[in-house]
């Protein structure tokens, strides 16, 4: 008899990576979102396909349309499956076709417009995830739930404050966890009315009383029949169209997950996902022995360190640093820093070649006398001696030749120049 772990194995998987990400830019100028590099060595997709990876899921189609080359050329070279294996990580890429010659006209409509792929593929459940969320999770668990319940669809949700509760989708359930109402992003107390989790079901799942909503984490498990039969309109997307739906047709189930996740859609939130990194004791690592993210290999050297100071930092791959202060930050492959001091921050590195400058720009990495705090510094960025990116009139919302200032972080974009002596 086949058991759910099988079932899971069988999990067609899609992840959503066509987003324009503008709420990231300038990361997001030159690239896709889940093409973003994080931690320092890896990029926002590879924890989604680690994930998958982990639950025994390895078929996977990731869905494209916005600045996607560098996203297409990091999965090719870095996910390739045995050749007796079944599995595959496939690119769906927005194309013209001779009945549809439009560009995705949001989640649903990317799935809708490749459903014939997705036919043709063995499986009868379907797991749309988003490539641009940071979390560990086991997807396996996820399928159990979905079986033992009799769900057509399945939801992960996360516990959340009223504050909170308005940057997602807003789910009521009732005490057996079935869906009864989907609200997307109430933004007020008129909004989320009525959408409390129960005393009842707060207690029985150890709930804290402060987290009383639960917010849909973009995680559907569908029937494969009930996603086609869902996306038989011209929906466009699942949040704000086709869930709230399937809740009105279908029997939709909650699954509460536990662990840590963050929605990396602001550089807000993506510069304070990396500052929870570097935390003495921090809520989300890469450190986990059993559950590695994967990324694709470089083969570096081990980084040569002379004269410095670190404090809560973290370094990557083929990084070269001297004499400098670097406390509370994450250095990324290939860094190069001389005599700087770097605080708060995180330092993305550079690629294997990057371009090359202006004449008589500096090299490559950060010079003499530089000093850094509370900044993004993006791949390739060349930032001269003695300059000072620190903010300090603290100013929410800027922009400059190669740098911009987003929620009052301060971000040089991939391949700038940031000339000697220069203060921002």
């Amino acid at each position: 008899m086949e058991s759910w772990n099988d079932r899971a194995r069988d999990v067609l998987v899609v992840i959503l990576g066509g987003g324009r990400g503008a709420r990231l830019d300038p990361l997001t100028r030159l690239r896709s979102k889940p093409a973003v590099p994080v931690a320092g060595k890896y990029r926002l997709i590879d924890v989604t396909i680690s994930n998958a990876i982990h639950s025994g899921m390895e078929r996977m189609y990731v869905l494209t349309q916005y600045n996607s080359t560098s996203l297409h050329r990091h999965i090719v070279r870095t996910y390739k499956f045995d050749i007796f294996s079944q599995g595959f990580v496939q690119i769906l890429a927005a194309q013209q076709t001779p009945t549809d010659d439009r560009w995705f006209q949001g989640t649903a409509d990317a799935v809708r417009r490749n459903l014939r792929v997705l036919n043709s593929s063995r499986s009868d459940l379907v797991l749309i995830v988003s490539g641009d969320h940071l979390y560990r999770m086991d997807y396996r668990a996820m399928v159990k739930e979905h079986l033992e319940s009799g769900a057509d669809v399945t939801i992960s949700v996360l516990p959340c404050s009223a504050e909170e509760i308005a940057s997602f989708g807003a789910v009521r359930v009732d005490e057996q966890g079935r869906v009864v109402e989907f609200r997307e992003k109430p933004q007020d107390a008129e909004a989320r009315a009525g959408m409390e989790v129960s005393p009842t079901l707060l207690d029985r799942n150890g709930l804290p009383a402060d987290r009383p909503y639960l917010a849909s984490m973009g995680i559907y498990l569908f029937d494969k029949s009930v996603l086609c039969e869902a996306l038989e309109n011209d929906l466009a997307d699942f949040g704000h169209h086709v869930i709230p739906r399937c809740v009105e047709r279908f029997r939709v189930h909650s699954y509460l997950f536990r662990g840590y996740w963050r929605d990396i859609g602001s550089i807000r939130s993506f510069y304070e996902a990396h500052m929870d990194m570097v935390r003495p004791d921090p809520p989300f690592h890469f450190y986990d022995p059993e559950w590695p993210f994967f990324t694709h290999p470089r083969y570096l050297p081990a980084s040569w360190l002379t004269g410095c100071r670190f404090n809560n930092a973290i370094l990557s791959d083929g990084v070269i640093a001297r004499e400098s202060v670097i406390e509370d930050s994450i250095i990324g492959v290939r860094a190069k820093i001389s005599k700087a001091t770097i605080r708060r921050s995180l330092i993305m590195g550079a690629e294997d070649f990057p371009p090359k400058g202006p004449a008589g720009s500096p090299p490559v990495g950060i010079g003499e006398g530089t000093l850094i705090e509370d900044a993004i510094i993006d791949l390739n960025a060349r930032i001269g001696r003695e300059v000072r990116i620190v903010n300090k009139q603290s100013v929410l919302e800027g922009e400059g030749p190669g740098w911009a200032i987003r929620e009052g972080i301060v971000v040089v974009a991939k391949n700038a120049v940031i000339p000697d002596g220069t203060t921002v």
